[in-house]
């Protein structure tokens, strides 16, 4: 009875590792990545939209990125919705494509975004323990309903405490490598 809860806990854990590699994707380091602004919401027609269903993003050079909608009437949205983003691009438009300049990030602005990597991290391990913890409480009562054993529970308990430590690893990788990427000049 335990292994269908576990295995859930272990699928929510994993949505919880591949949301943390999104967001961590759309900070920047210096190299031009579609990944830093696909994921940007665009107000089109009064609905929060993601920027990759609005336009074609491509990296014409190391450095720039180049953003052609599909709709040239989105255009001013998409230039607000990267003004106002915690990204600090200026948009330079041409009437049809909207292109990025990434500069390279001072040692300040580096140091700066590792702290936000780690505070996402951070997050993201809470997210993978609340996990844990809905899954005991579910564990817990099935124990209580004569559901499962005490045996059972204590095997369940153990593997889910694997997979958390498993996945909080994982976090903590994914973590590093965006520093190190972060810190690379």
């Amino acid at each position: 009875m335990f292994h269908p809860l576990v295995t859930e806990a272990e699928a929510s854990m994993a949505k919880v590792i591949d949301s943390l590699k999104r967001d961590l994707a759309g900070i920047r380091t210096g190299r031009a990545s579609p990944g830093l602004v696909e994921n940007l919401r665009v107000n089109y027609f009064g609905v929060p939209t993601p920027l990759k269903q609005l336009a074609a993003i491509s990296v014409p050079e190391p450095r720039m990125l180049a953003i052609q909608p599909f709709d040239r009437n989105t255009l001013t949205e998409i230039e607000r919705a990267i003004l106002t983003s915690e990204l600090g691009l200026v948009p330079n438009s041409d009437g049809r494509v909207v292109r990025l300049n990434i500069p390279l990030p001072t040692e300040e602005r580096r140091r700066e975004l590792t702290r936000v990597v780690r505070k996402r991290v951070e997050e993201g391990r809470v997210a993978i323990r609340n996990v844990r913890r809905d899954t005991l409480e579910k564990l817990r009562e099935t124990e209580k309903a004569k559901e499962i054993s005490q045996d059972d529970m204590k095997r369940a308990t153990e593997a889910l405490q694997r997979s958390t430590d498993s996945f909080i690893a994982q976090a903590d990788e994914v973590g590093a490598t965006k520093e190190a990427e972060l810190l690379e000049v």
